[in-house]
């Protein structure tokens, strides 16, 4: 396993980090998230990514009692604040000092911790004054609950205000957790170039788009069993790129992940990483030989010519709209 930091600071994360985002609590029983997250620390992950918002805080408590044991200066442990939780009343939501400051309490008993290593908003908030927000994350930063400061989703404006304002109060932004991967390019236009000017970089979420460029979805071929584009509930979540075009042009990638002696799925990890603004991409697991083979992403070099042969392949496939980065207009509460 490879590490890299985050932004401009001293702090180091895995390049493949833990994600427990549709599993924990939800996905998959209690017991097999306890191997899935052994799993992940045997292949060397140290750097472990939730929410309060997975499984309405459930997702927290499990991964606090599958890492209880573990040393904690060995790790780093990444949560989030935004959306609403518990019973999601008016002050259960967004980016208030109230809330904040109610969440990260929360956050902090439920992962059994003092402190968490990074502490990210989940989406801009638009009705709290930006003032309001960064204080209460500088305050968490002084009182010792938050060591590091990220956020998610933000707009390239959003990152270069809330970066002068931070740096005001006395600490900084060091990441921004966007969605990025071979066919969904939207921060590459306007916030890579903004976080580069701002010393952030990115922890990605979804490197495989939804595990459509595993490769496991075959063009004309019915669903997988289990798969999920075949959960009603998450099917949503990757139809945009469940079109035969789409399917088509991902199994041509096949033959580049061969020539590497690679996975498709390691491939499109080794892809993300391949962007210098991204320090590390976040995968999840269902089961705990998936983590192994993720972890065989990190340190994988691509070639130049190959990085084009991808572009010269998913073409038109690839979404690049950057106005496509942007957190909901209202509160969702």
């Amino acid at each position: 396993m490879k590490f890299r930091y985050l932004g401009d600071s001293g702090f180091k994360v895995s390049e493949i980090i833990y994600g427990n985002w549709l599993t924990h609590a939800s996905q998959i029983a209690d017991d097999q998230a306890m191997k899935t997250v052994s799993a992940a620390l045997e292949a060397g992950i140290t750097t472990f990514d939730t929410a309060d918002v997975y499984a309405n805080q459930a997702a927290e408590t499990v991964l606090g009692e599958a890492l209880k044991n573990q040393r904690r200066e060995g790790l780093e442990i990444l949560t989030k604040v935004y959306w609403p939780v518990a019973e999601k009343g008016p002050n259960d939501t967004g980016l208030s000092r109230k809330h904040i400051f109610e969440s990260i309490n929360g956050s902090l008993k439920r992962l059994q911790t003092d402190y968490v290593d990074l502490y990210q908003a989940h989406r801009y908030d638009y009705e709290t004054p930006l003032e309001e927000t960064m204080q209460a994350f500088g305050d968490l930063v002084r009182m010792g609950k938050v060591l590091y400061v990220g956020v998610s989703e933000w707009t390239a404006e959003q990152i270069s205000e809330g970066q002068k304002l931070a740096r005001g109060i006395g600490f900084k932004i060091v990441s921004n957790q966007p969605q990025y991967s071979m066919l969904y390019r939207v921060i590459e236009q306007k916030v890579i170039p903004t976080s580069e000017q701002n010393g952030v970089t990115q922890i990605v979420w979804s490197p495989m788009a939804q595990g459509v460029l595993s490769g496991k979805y075959l063009p004309g071929a019915p669903l997988p069993e289990g798969s999920r584009a075949a959960d009603p509930e998450l099917a949503s979540i990757i139809e945009k790129y469940m079109s035969d075009e789409v399917l088509t042009k991902v199994q041509l990638l096949k033959p580049l992940a061969d020539e590497l002696s690679i996975t498709m799925a390691q491939l499109s990890i080794a892809w993300v990483l391949n962007n210098k603004n991204v320090s590390a991409a976040i995968v999840g697991a269902s089961k705990p030989e998936q983590i192994a083979s993720n972890v065989a992403a990190s340190g994988v070099e691509i070639p130049k010519e190959m990085l084009l042969k991808i572009d010269e392949i998913l073409g038109s496939s690839v979404v690049r709209d950057a106005s496509l980065t942007k957190s909901p207009e209202g509160r969702v509460a």
